[in-house]
């Protein structure tokens, strides 16, 4: 027991709010990988069993800027409805080369894939807080990622992950522990008079919020990755059931803690074909000890370094991958970058990795996104081989 537990009222509120059938869920239903190596990571991971067949929903459509993008939302076995968007050409039926983008972590929850996606019905402005545009600015090089893939020809579907967007958790009221880590932000708003947004106010309070869901995730044998897996899972089925997606080539790609997602569901599905990681690639042993505050529990998942090191994550899967690293990262250590791109060239068979270093700080510029779609499309295009990346004036030697 803390202070804060002592001086809180007596009636103690939820802290898996929306997700109070989140571990009754987790008790009866576990992923059922088809090999050994899949099952091993699905057991260390704890990932929850996806619904087979999921059935989705499309609200609307809409078609500018030469794609057509449509609302679609589903409902898992626990917690909010999952909001998504697939976007695609206009004009195109398909078959098409599909990929699953995967948003960031960014440290904003209140938001998720819509980041990737250009909305017509997007406000300008949210209220002083972070809107999807911004977040696209500092981090995307002023992309809507999945929108721009999808005018290079891809079927793109981008969904909300748990803890994001639709799949946020309710907090309102705020768990105890939560409520208690956030008021030096809130008084540093006070001193400032500063009036903060509801997004503000959630995302502060979802930083903290975390460290909670990590704890109800050891309870009940899982983790945080693991059920961020679990939706990206359901998702991917969702994207090999929509028209016009050839389900032979499906890739996935992310940046920061989608590429960590994208790593993740290489090794736990054989239906990604390739992938792209953007700066989410060092060894676990390059983070100790000066790194470890520097990532979410998206990185940080009991047992998981029992299995070997991060980049040996990428050897459980047969796709192909491209790894892109930027040096100037202050989330990573150079040294463990290299000795992760090192290890990846001489474990992965010849043909299957790709490494490109970039002088850039922790964003997914246009430039690695250019690179980035050119080799999902190279690794999608049936028989024909991967090449290695162009070399680009912004980028370094490797």
């Amino acid at each position: 027991m803390t202070r804060t537990d002592v001086a809180m009222p007596p009636t103690r509120p939820t802290a898996l709010g929306g997700y109070e059938d989140w571990p009754v869920y987790m008790a009866a239903h576990r992923h059922e990988a088809d090999s050994p190596e899949r099952r091993q990571l699905a057991d260390v991971l704890g990932v929850p069993a996806v619904p087979s067949n999921l059935a989705y929903t499309t609200h609307r459509e809409t078609e500018h800027d030469g794609v057509i993008t449509s609302s679609l939302s589903w409902q898992l076995g626990f917690g909010p409805r999952t909001a998504a968007w697939f976007v695609r050409p206009a004009g195109v039926t398909g078959p098409l080369p599909a990929v699953l983008a995967l948003h960031c972590h960014g440290g904003l929850k209140f938001y998720g894939a819509e980041r990737l996606v250009a909305l017509q019905d997007q406000p300008a402005d949210h209220d002083a807080g972070v809107p999807p545009q911004e977040i696209r600015a500092s981090l995307y090089g002023g992309r809507a990622l999945a929108t721009w893939l999808a005018q290079q020809g891809f079927a793109v579907l981008a969904h909300d992950t748990f803890m994001w967007g639709s799949r946020r958790f309710g907090l309102d009221p705020l768990p105890w522990r939560t409520a208690n880590a956030i008021d030096g932000q809130q008084a540093l708003w006070r001193e400032a008079g500063v009036e903060p947004s509801t997004q503000q106010r959630y995302d502060a309070a979802a930083a903290a919020h975390e460290e909670t869901v990590a704890k109800a995730a050891t309870l009940m044998g899982t983790t945080v990755a693991g059920t961020v897996a679990h939706d990206d899972l359901a998702a991917l089925g969702v994207l090999a059931s929509l028209p016009g997606v050839d389900q032979d080539r499906i890739a996935c790609l992310g940046f920061s803690g989608g590429g960590g997602r994208a790593l993740l569901l290489a090794a736990l599905s054989p239906v990604i074909r390739s992938y792209v990681v953007t700066c989410m690639m060092t060894t676990f042993a390059s983070l100790l000890p000066a790194y470890l505050d520097a990532h979410s529990w998206l990185l940080h998942s009991p047992g998981l370094a029992g299995l070997g090191e991060w980049p040996d994550l990428a050897t459980r899967s047969t796709a192909r991958a491209l790894v892109q690293y930027a040096l100037d990262d202050p989330l990573f250590p150079e040294q463990g970058m290299r000795d992760a791109h090192a290890y990846l060239a001489g474990h992965l068979p010849p043909g299957l990795y790709g490494g490109s270093f970039w002088r850039e700080p922790h964003v997914f510029s246009r430039a690695m996104q250019e690179e980035a779609a050119a080799f999902l499309a190279a690794a999608l295009r049936p028989g024909h081989r991967i090449n290695s990346p162009v070399p680009d004036r912004t980028r370094t030697d490797s």
